[in-house]
């Protein structure tokens, strides 16, 4: 993968994150009783921003000071 596929990558996992954030806010405002879903919507946004991590440790050259 290269740095340029790797950056478009990570700006999908970010807005991928930001939807995940909306939705799950719009659940537990509802108040519903899918307690299950909103779980699984946080365990997917967890996912998502370990993903992003490795993404950006890979491309932040590393400076010895």
């Amino acid at each position: 993968m290269t740095e340029e596929e790797m950056r478009k990558r990570l700006a999908m996992l970010k807005v991928e994150h930001r939807d995940l954030d909306i939705a799950i806010a719009a659940l537990v405002e509802t108040g519903g009783p899918d307690q299950l879903q909103v779980a699984r919507l946080k365990k997917r946004k967890l996912s998502l921003r370990d993903q992003m991590a490795i993404i950006e440790d890979y491309l932040t050259p590393d400076i010895i000071a």
